[in-house]
């Protein structure tokens, strides 16, 4: 039985040969690629800005920005390759997201565009090294895995400036839908119109609180003629930013409740003994300047409103 076992030799002959393929090391093997890439940059990149233009990206741009964004692009593509790191590329990403998004560039564009380079890339491959399938494969098992993690830096970099973006552009949308207005000298007004949800009641208290101590203001007419809703959260929250208010030396009168918001006051238990409440704007306008001290004068000949 033991001899029987001598024959087994020769079955383990083709070792070497698969110990030598592993020896190749990942790193080598990039080598060779970044050499065949930056042999042929002129090449592959006009063949990767003809192929952009084909599938009709980056549509906004002119063929000059598109090829200029390719050569860049190209050229960190190589480096993140060449030195396995992607600290570059990632401040590229930004940098490039930051120019073509107000361009109206999509995420699936920049996407489209690194699946089209890993493509032409790979295609440059196959054509070098058609004829040696097996250093082939190697090229490709080396390149893949960095050529993923390359597209998914490009493509998170771009997502995540465009989020920026869009949190910024909301920002100033909630600020430009409740406008702090100074109207008299210590007299402001701050009319609302729209859905008040927990975000948007906190910004408003900020803008107000910031806007009194700068105007050093000593009235405020909050508007609400144009809310339709508010839960009792909110309400609860306009009821402290009133006592925000009276805490910096101003008063709160708020006009235009609907008798679904009064009966949203009535039904949490608000002290409405402490918040002054006037019918409409106008009305609240007059109150205020009451506050204030000023007094209305009609001229000769005007006719006084009834």
């Amino acid at each position: 039985m033991k001899g029987s076992k001598g024959p087994a030799a020769p079955a383990s002959a083709p070792l070497p040969a698969k110990i030598a393929i592993g020896s190749e090391s990942t790193t080598s093997l990039l080598r060779e690629l970044v050499a065949h890439l930056r042999q042929n940059r002129t090449q592959l990149r006009e063949e990767w800005a003809r192929r952009i233009t084909e599938a009709e990206l980056l549509t906004a741009m002119t063929k000059e920005e598109i090829f200029a964004e390719a050569t860049s692009v190209y050229d960190n593509y190589v480096e993140a390759l060449e030195t396995g790191t992607f600290e570059a590329l990632q401040a590229y990403a930004r940098n490039l997201s930051e120019r073509i998004i107000p361009r109206g560039v999509e995420t699936h564009e920049v996407v489209g565009i690194v699946l089209l380079l890993r493509d032409v890339l790979a295609r440059s491959l196959f054509a070098k090294y058609q004829g040696d399938f097996t250093k082939l494969n190697r090229i490709l098992d080396a390149y893949e895995p960095a050529a993923n993690r390359i597209a998914n830096t490009v493509a998170v970099g771009f997502v995540q400036e465009r989020e920026r973006i869009i949190r910024e552009q909301q920002e100033a949308i909630r600020e430009l839908s409740t406008p702090v207005l100074q109207v008299r000298e210590r007299l402001l007004i701050l009319p609302i119109i729209g859905v008040i949800d927990p975000q948007r009641a906190r910004q408003l208290t900020e803008q107000l609180l910031r806007g009194i101590r700068t105007n050093r203001a000593k009235v405020v007419v909050i508007d609400i003629t144009g809310v339709a809703a508010m839960d009792a959260t909110v309400a609860n929250h306009l009821v402290q930013t009133v006592e925000a208010s009276r805490l910096l030396g101003a008063t709160v009168i708020v006009t235009g409740l609907s008798p679904e918001i009064a009966q949203t006051l009535v039904t949490i238990g608000v002290d409405l003994g402490k918040m002054t409440t006037v019918g409409d704007l106008q009305g609240g306008i007059e109150e205020a300047e009451r506050l204030l001290g000023y007094k209305v004068v009609h001229f000769a000949g005007e006719t006084p409103e009834a």
